[in-house]
This record gives C-alpha cells, sequence and structure tokens, in this order.
C-alpha cells in the first residue's frame, strides 16, 4: 500500500486510507462480530451491529474532515463485477469518500446492505477468505483514475489504442536456440498500420 502509484496518492494526499476494527465497536466483553446463521448451515456471519457502529463513526469523521458524498461498498462474491466503468463512475460522480465493507466468514448480514444502502461489488466468480484484497484491488483501480495521480493521463492504459500483444527491444529475442521476432509491422514505421494492429484489425 504504501509502495509505487497507491504509495504516491498517499503521500502527496489525492488518497487516505484508514483501517477500522469492527471488533472496536462490539458491544459485549468479548468484542464477538460474527453469529451463526439463521436457517442454518455452516460457518458464521458477520453480525450487523458492530459494523452499523463502525460506519456511523467513520461518517462523523468524515463530516468533521468536510466529506460531503460517500459512497459505501460491501465486498461480496455476488455483487455487480468491478470493472474499469464503474471505477471511473465512482471518480466522475464526485464522492468524497468511500467506505468499503470487508466480509468475512461466510458474509455479512445481509441489513446492513439494506439499512446503509451499500453497493455490493465482486472482483470475480470465486470465494476468498476474507474481503480485504478486493478491497485492496477497488483502491488501486480507483485511484489510478483520480485526476492528478498518474504523470499522464493517457498512462490509463485501457484508454489507449492498445494490443494485449507488448514487446520491447531486442527484435530478436534468442533463447535456448530458438528466436523470437517482435512482429514487422511494430518495426516498419507506419503508424495507420501499427494502429490497425493494436486494434486487431
Amino acid at each position: 500500500m504504501t509502495a509505487s502509484i497507491i504509495g504516491r496518492a498517499i503521500g502527496t494526499n489525492y488518497i487516505g486510507v484508514y483501517l477500522v476494527n469492527p471488533r472496536d465497536c462490539a458491544r459485549d466483553k468479548h468484542k464477538t462480530v460474527d453469529d451463526r446463521p439463521y436457517g442454518g448451515g455452516p460457518g458464521m456471519v458477520m453480525s450487523a451491529e458492530p459494523i452499523l457502529i463502525a460506519v456511523d463513526k467513520i461518517q462523523k469523521e468524515i463530516i468533521k474532515l468536510g466529506g460531503t458524498k460517500t459512497l459505501i461498498v460491501l465486498t461480496s462474491p455476488g455483487g455487480q463485477v468491478l470493472t474499469n466503468t464503474w471505477a471511473q463512475e465512482v471518480v466522475d460522480t464526485e464522492y468524497t469518500d468511500v467506505v468499503i465493507l470487508c466480509g468475512r466468514y461466510e458474509g455479512i448480514d445481509s441489513r446492513v446492505e439494506e439499512i446503509l444502502g451499500a453497493q455490493a461489488i465482486s472482483i470475480g466468480d470465486y470465494v476468498l477468505t476474507g474481503g480485504e484484497l478486493p478491497a485492496l484491488v477497488m483502491i488501486d483501480v480507483i485511484t489510478r483514475r483520480i485526476p492528478g495521480v498518474l504523470p499522464k493521463a493517457e498512462s490509463l492504459e485501457e484508454a489507449r489504442v492498445s494490443s494485449h500483444e507488448m514487446y520491447t527491444r531486442p527484435a530478436v529475442l534468442e533463447w535456448k536456440g530458438e528466436e523470437y521476432p517482435v512482429p514487422e509491422v511494430l518495426q516498419n514505421g507506419n503508424h495507420a498500420e501499427i494502429e490497425k494492429w493494436k486494434l486487431g484489425e
């Protein structure tokens, strides 16, 4: 988190990243944040109350710091799939703050999503141990779209005309007796042909 683009974004105050442990908001002496699910089944579900208390505290702090528009996101394998388009909409909508609720165990009590009007977001069709990795992915995808974070706007790879095939020097790579050349079209200097190649034409 402190390295590369994200680290620079934090260091230059384009973003701030703060962690809140829902255990600190649990009311009982054991700091319990999970319970057995209604309807039975294996595993435990994160309880609503500690998360709601945590979000209340976060929102009060956001207001103190001058935040005006907060998006609440809930990591969930059953949520809307994270895309570049969604991340750009988050930036374009001018949210001052994004609160990401990281699920654990079998998930979070569904009433949290209902009460907070949270958006459930998934980073793919698979299940992880917790929502921390999806949260990091979201932070990265959103941050690099904030104007000024990247040195040049054209550094956004998906905003360029670009093939998924990439080459650099040498023009012919020799490896274990075999030669692997860069496609001729990329070496001939014909920019129109290069653009067609990048588009797969």
